[in-house]
């Protein structure tokens, strides 16, 4: 079996490792200090090395770097108590092969020490290509859960590489953040970086705004404009919400990361860029490739390497961390340095919250509730009432699936007003037109609608009665238009994008 070496100052560790690992068969040698480890890697190198982080007289990266120039092949799992983005972030920026929090998991640490002296066997093994090494940036963001530290492993491996990156994520859940850690452990930390978001930009102008314009290319273009990819000329730029570009606009994309030349809008030279993509997107590429709204091959050249963001209801223990740290940075920003902090009332209810608008939300709620806060404390009654309106306990989520059950049964049972009362209120001759009629006979839904839920004591009508007409008005518009997307987010006046999230949110059909 494989020759595995320990180096901890913690003997209860190294006791552990070394009877954990010694009982399916690995022959397990330990170090207490740096100096110590070194030496027994100097005399008889082992295949696999576990080092702790923090070590009384040397740093657990520095060791590392001293171990590597003994051995570059020695596969070195880090084992520590500290399990932040930036530690995380620079051990496999380096080349760590993972990153063990303490307390140790036994059956953990066995699968990964076998899979690293797996590893080791195979580099020993002729191989037809090798590959260079990192340099050294910093950038440290909130997250200690266990799917944060894999976003974290991934930055890691991947910054480094000149190569593109597609962040998948709900919105708000920070995928700008993951490209600029990226940008920040990458050789082109010190060049442009430009975040772009695709959606918020009307397709006629993310052109112009990504490619620039030639003089005279349309009205209003009186002088030539530089455009991101040229401003980001040997640095990175962040296509967010990738999937509401053009498809014009997407070919013109596909080019630059095939040939590494454009040309401006009305322009016929080349210009040459050299620039890192970083793309993100919250929703299903591989259904809008399908559907004819992607281009396949412009998702399998972003798709160079995925980092998938989970959203903060799946790494709820990262939502306390978050509080403390958009809390005190609300307090200096607002000068409310007198409020020390949350009431356990005022944290349970954030705690059982489920957040849909991931971090971004949470921020804004807790700049809201810090600017209703007249004391010392934040408590309950600085939160938005649809925090402790929504927390998601088991008896508020069986309420709301019984409101969308009435309000579902009420639409299958309502019967259309017969042409009589809409003659009698002065509605026969829109009757005549069959879609007119329908839409009349929806509006009187939505009236039936609301006096249902104050029958009911709703205390949340505005919203409720809000959905259920932006339900009706996109129902409606969709149709008109034959379930044409694009002539819909012209006549509503709005991106493509909120076009497609109104679609998934009331289930219409796309």
């Amino acid at each position: 079996m494989a020759n595995i070496l320990v180096i901890d100052d913690d003997r209860a560790i190294r006791l552990m490792v070394e009877r954990g690992l010694s009982a399916v068969g690995f022959d397990v040698r330990s170090a207490a200090t740096a100096e110590e480890g070194l030496d027994i890697v100097r005399k008889s190198p082992p295949d696999v090395a576990l080092v702790d982080v923090y070590l009384p007289e040397m740093n657990g990266l520095e060791l590392y770097r001293k171990l590597r120039a003994l051995d570059r092949k020695l596969p070195i799992i880090f084992i520590t108590a500290d399990n932040s983005s930036e530690t995380t972030i620079e051990a496999m920026r380096l080349g760590a092969f993972d990153y063990l929090a303490k307390p140790l998991n036994l059956e953990q640490l066995r699968e990964l020490t076998a899979s690293a002296a797996e590893s080791r066997r195979l580099m020993d093994q002729p191989v037809a290509m090798t590959f260079g090494t990192a340099s050294d940036h910093g950038e440290q963001f909130i997250g200690r859960s266990a799917s944060m530290v894999e976003v974290f492993k991934a930055i890691g491996r991947v910054a480094e590489q000149n190569v593109s990156v597609l962040v998948r994520g709900e919105s708000g859940s920070g995928k700008e953040l993951v490209a600029r850690a990226i940008v920040q452990h990458s050789p082109r930390a010190d060049k442009p970086f430009v975040a772009v978001n695709c959606a918020a930009i009307p397709d006629q102008l993310l052109e112009s705004e990504l490619f620039g314009v030639e003089k005279g290319a349309f009205t209003g273009a009186d002088q030539r404009r530089q455009g991101k990819f040229e401003y980001c000329n040997g640095g990175t730029i962040f296509l967010d919400e990738i999937g509401d570009m053009s498809l014009v606009v997407q070919g013109k994309v596909l080019r630059i990361i095939q040939e590494q030349s454009f040309q401006r809008l009305g322009g016929n030279a080349d210009i040459s860029t050299d620039v890192r993509i970083i793309a993100a997107t919250h929703r299903n590429l591989e259904d809008f490739v399908k559907r004819g709204e992607f281009r396949e091959d412009l998702f399998y050249r972003l798709n160079g390497y995925t980092i998938q963001l989970p959203p903060l209801r799946h790494r709820r223990e990262d939502i306390t961390p978050l509080l403390e740290y958009f809390l005190n940075r609300a307090r200096v920003e607002m000068n409310k340095m007198s409020v020390e902090g949350l009431t356990p009332a005022a944290l349970d209810a954030l705690l059982a919250y489920p957040w849909p608008g991931n971090i971004r939300q949470l921020q804004s709620v807790v700049r809201q509730s810090m600017l209703c806060t007249t004391g010392t404390v934040v408590d309950t009654e600085s939160l938005p009432p649809y925090v402790l309106n929504n927390a998601s306990s088991e008896a508020e989520h069986v309420e709301r699936e019984l409101v969308e059950q009435k309000r579902e049964s009420f639409f299958a049972d309502h019967s259309p007003l017969p042409n009589e009362a809409a003659e009698a209120n002065g509605h026969f001759d829109m009757l005549d037109d069959p879609q007119i009629g329908e839409d009349i006979d929806s509006l009187e839904h939505l009236q039936k609608f609301i006096e249902i839920r104050m029958s009911e004591g709703s205390e949340n009508l505005y919203a409720e009665s809000i959905e259920e007409l932006e339900r009706f008005l996109f129902r409606r518009v969709l149709s008109h238009t034959g379930g044409n997307q694009s002539k819909a987010a012209l006549m509503l006046g709005i991106t493509r994008g909120k076009v497609r999230d109104r679609i998934a949110k009331f289930e219409l059909p796309a």
